[in-house]
């Protein structure tokens, strides 16, 4: 999601263009006011990728985006609950064929009818019963989303959603933190749902800039397998065998991998246990010692370079293998 003021058109338009460049496939923008609807037009015009007007408490911006060209729209049940009210917003996008994303905050529910429900179930009957309108209204162009803070309640929420209904699900553990610790809960909750094949999109929400996002996200999609984008480094954690400062190494070899799109292993290991393996099984990596370390290519020692050339070395390798 995108963080500048959605009005500020410029910052908007930079942002999501810088979203892009690290592998944002959609963009979402708050819309608080009509202004900030007005300027998707715009916004629109200078960036390349799809973009979702999200949308709280008043339906009208939900109208006024969609006339704005907005590819699709967030609705949160939580603050916008009057069913005439979204019957209308459901038949504008019926008209322009631009999908709906139901998305449900444990932090923004309705009163519950029951007060001794779990937050997960009723995140699920509210999930349910705006599903029940929009189909009344002929539309199917629906997604779903339950996010919590928590991790097992979103977890439990999403399981039982993806049993009853098989419209598209977006990922997320909201409002998860500073990057250390919210890359971490959104890993557990996200990966948990992925390994399970529940999911369609993702996003993971950090206090953090946005690119941080989308590359944690990515990180989340190939550590299971179900997405390459960009590098992965393959680091040894050191101990009182490395003979080398081999954290400093891996720090500087992943600074020098951050301009990388192009999926590649690379491996940075320190001793002699286990780094001539995991140096084999990358696409390129090095395996280093006392003074020197060896150089692999797809599992060949294809030179041995003394402390000094390590980094350039690695990374002149990666570069032959790339180009």
């Amino acid at each position: 999601m995108a963080k500048t003021d959605t009005r500020d058109i410029k910052a908007t338009v930079n942002q999501i263009n810088e979203l892009a460049d690290c592998g944002c496939e959609i963009a979402r923008v708050a819309v608080p006011d009509s202004e900030a609807a007005q300027a998707i037009s715009n916004i629109k015009k200078k960036t390349s990728i799809p973009i979702v007007a999200d949308i709280h408490f008043d339906y009208r911006l939900a109208l006024e985006s969609l006339r704005a060209g907005a590819d699709g729209l967030r609705l949160n049940p939580g603050n916008i609950r009057e069913p005439e009210q979204v019957t209308e917003v459901v038949k504008a996008a019926r008209q322009r064929q631009v999908p709906i994303r139901i998305g449900i905050n444990a932090g923004s529910l309705p009163p519950a009818s029951k007060p001794s429900i779990s937050t997960s179930k009723h995140m699920v009957n509210i999930a349910l019963e705006q599903i029940k309108l929009l189909e009344s209204l002929d539309f199917d162009l629906i997604k779903v989303s339950l996010k919590a803070f928590d991790v097992p309640t979103t977890v439990e929420a999403y399981r039982a959603i993806a049993a009853k209904i098989s419209y598209p699900l977006h990922l997320g553990i909201t409002e998860a933190g500073l990057p250390r610790a919210g890359a971490v809960r959104s890993a557990v909750g996200i990966g948990i749902l992925l390994d399970e094949g529940i999911g369609d999109t993702i996003r993971v929400s950090l206090s953090a800039h946005p690119c941080e996002e989308v590359n944690t996200a990515y990180e989340i999609l190939k550590t299971l397998g179900l997405r390459q984008h960009g590098p992965t480094l393959i680091s040894c954690p050191s101990c009182g065998r490395a003979e080398v400062d081999i954290i400093g190494l891996a720090e500087s070899v992943d600074s020098s991998l951050r301009d990388i799109s192009q999926p590649i292993k690379v491996a940075v290991m320190g001793c002699v246990v286990n780094g001539p393996g995991e140096a084999k099984e990358a696409d390129v990596g090095i395996a280093c010692g006392r003074g020197k370390g060896a150089i692999f290519r797809k599992g060949k020692v294809v030179s041995t370079v003394a402390e000094k050339d390590f980094l350039k070395a690695l990374m002149a390798e990666v570069k032959n293998l790339l180009n």
